[in-house]
């Protein structure tokens, strides 16, 4: 790889700063990104968001778990499995008013985006009509929607639509390939599926991954490069690290290395320039700089609260304190005033 004589920068940096949004992303190079020099590769990230994004930006969002517990999924790393001992008490499907009611706590706390997850395999039919209301209820606070449900029926997937809700989760968590060490329960091929069904709905997709869980660097160039060379990138692409919870199966795992987060990050901007790259469940264990490092690297929004569903979060006031310091606002638009080039 040659590097530029005057500015120091390898000549993939000024490439792929011009280079258009892509969909055919091959394997080989974004293992190149993954070992570019850590600096040559956050300038490069920084110069994509840029075409995007404002960089003093981020959108903070909230996130609600509106069932909890009890799921039949195995997931390695998550503590509301049936299959783990985390001492986690399942609970029943949250009422709609006490839903909209944390929706417009989240919103007077500066959130422009309420997300809600229920831990099923798959919603019942018997619950969609509820769900629906909270979207609704959500959206009449003037807030963006986001669930996370599981696999949908074809019929589910219309009612989300017919609701007005704006994006659906449904992360990919790893490669193909290692995805087979952390869940049994359902396929790669079934998420695939499932955001393939979300988006020939119209609804916006809302797909990322968990890095940390003992995969290879391999892993990682795998799990965004099926998410770069997807139809349509998706709007949103959370990036989680590892929360290692007691009783799960990847409680024990050595922490992942700052600074190889900080580049999985890099790498999901440069790859899809124009999604809204999510520093997710994590932060509580990342120091101020690395959380800066992020936001340098491309993120451009967090989940602000004291939970991420069951786990622990950094306190609200110290995001805002952060975003301070280094002369950052929330962005208040959300998601869908966001991905608009910057020119």
């Amino acid at each position: 790889m040659q590097t530029n004589r005057v500015t120091g920068q390898s000549s993939s940096v000024n490439q792929q700063v011009s280079d258009p949004v892509r969909h055919d992303w091959q394997r080989e190079e974004v293992s190149d990104l993954f070992a570019e020099p850590l600096m040559d590769l956050l300038l490069q990230a920084q110069a994509v968001h840029r075409q995007y994004f404002s960089p003093n930006k981020v959108q903070i969002s909230s996130l609600l778990s509106i069932k909890t517990g009890g799921c039949p999924e195995d997931c390695a790393y998550c503590p509301q499995s049936v299959h783990h001992n985390t001492g986690l008490e399942a609970a029943k499907l949250m009422q709609v008013e006490t839903v909209v009611r944390e929706a417009r706590k989240a919103k007077e706390a500066g959130a422009t985006r309420f997300c809600m997850g229920g831990a099923w395999r798959s919603p019942k039919d018997r619950d969609m009509d509820v769900i629906c209301a909270m979207i609704n209820g959500v959206a009449d606070l003037g807030m963006e929607t986001c669930m996370t449900l599981g696999m949908l029926s074809p019929q589910q997937t219309l009612q989300l639509r017919a609701a007005g809700l704006d994006y659906y989760n449904h992360n990919i968590d790893s490669s193909e390939e290692y995805y087979k060490q952390i869940i049994t329960t359902r396929t790669y091929e079934d998420r695939l599926n499932t955001l393939e069904q979300v988006r020939e709905a119209g609804i916006g997709v809302c797909s990322g991954g968990i890095v940390g869980m003992g995969e290879a660097i391999s892993d990682r160039v795998d799990m965004l490069v099926t998410l770069a060379n997807l139809p349509e990138h998706p709007g949103s692409v959370p990036i989680n690290m590892l929360v290692q919870v007691a009783g799960t199966p990847l409680q024990h795992l050595d922490k992942m290395d700052n600074f190889e987060f900080v580049r999985t990050i890099a790498v999901a901007k440069i790859l899809m320039p124009a999604s809204v790259v999510r520093l997710s469940a994590g932060r509580l264990e990342m120091s101020d700089e690395m959380q800066a490092l992020c936001f340098m690297a491309g993120a451009s929004s967090i989940f602000a609260g004291t939970k991420l569903l069951t786990t622990e979060n950094p306190e609200q006031e110290a995001d805002f304190e952060l975003l301070r310091r280094l002369g950052m606002t929330s962005n208040t638009g959300g998601d869908k005033h966001a991905a608009q080039p910057v020119i």
